[in-house]
């Protein structure tokens, strides 16, 4: 994927539109799940998401290099993830309807079992640092490698995989007491 975002960041400084809207949907998936993991609200994420791409769509000239526009990109949403939940009152929910996939041949007992786990896994998310919301999101929702979040995050690729193993033993951890309670 380097080489494509190399070609197109080339096309996109030098003013396509068309190399602009593939930059997009290249990262349009990891820059939501970037502004889920901080605002923790699906539609305030997708605010976040659009107005972050029109700012770096504006200031394409500032990334130096094909390496850095992913980090360069998502930092751009952490920073206006921020900004918006300094703007309003943070709620404590994260819903992710738009993370679990709909399947064909849905039922009301399926729909009603897809629901409990998406409000455990949003509660467990919740609970999890910010940071390791982030690592989640994008490793396990968007398919990252450690070394691209670490890049974007600007860890070590070591401290992503730590991050990484202690939000999932959290959610385990948290989902298992759940589970627990119900048996």
């Amino acid at each position: 994927m380097s080489d494509d975002v190399a070609h197109l960041l080339g096309r996109a400084q030098g003013g396509d539109p068309a190399a602009m809207e593939r930059l997009v949907r290249l990262h349009m998936g990891a820059a939501y799940a970037v502004a889920l993991a901080v605002t923790g609200d699906p539609t305030e994420a997708e605010d976040v998401v659009q107005d972050a791409m029109v700012a770096a769509l504006g200031r394409i000239g500032d990334v130096r290099g094909p390496e850095g526009f992913a980090p360069w990109l998502m930092q751009i949403v952490r920073n206006r993830s921020r900004n918006l939940l300094r703007s309003r009152a943070v709620r404590a929910a994260l819903p992710l309807e738009h993370a679990v996939a709909a399947t064909d041949g849905s039922s009301p007992l399926r729909d009603t079992e897809r629901s409990e786990i998406r409000d455990r896994l949003r509660d467990g998310l919740a609970t999890l640092p910010e940071v390791q919301r982030e690592v989640v999101l994008l490793h396990d929702l968007e398919g990252w490698k450690h070394r691209e979040i670490g890049e974007s995050l600007g860890l070590p690729e070591g401290t992503v995989r730590y991050h990484l193993f202690n939000a999932r033993r959290a959610l385990r951890a948290r989902l298992g007491a759940l589970l627990r309670e119900e048996g």
